[in-house]
């Protein structure tokens, strides 16, 4: 049963992650003005969303 949650963590993350970068990059391409502080936004919503990722295959692994 901990598997098929991990699974689904692992989905959501990977949603999460995708729908940052679509936004970062439709922001990049609207104003190139902003392309350093996006990227970085990007990256730090990336880098949190994985933790959650790691932090759900953890915690599988301990039920």
């Amino acid at each position: 049963m901990g598997v098929i949650g991990y699974g689904l963590g692992v989905i959501g993350a990977g949603l999460a992650i995708g729908l940052a970068a679509f936004g970062a990059t439709s922001a990049m391409a609207r104003q190139p003005e902003v392309q350093g502080r996006a990227f970085t936004v990007f990256i730090l919503a990336s880098a949190f969303t994985e933790a959650l990722g790691l932090i759900g295959f953890v915690v599988t692994l301990i039920a």
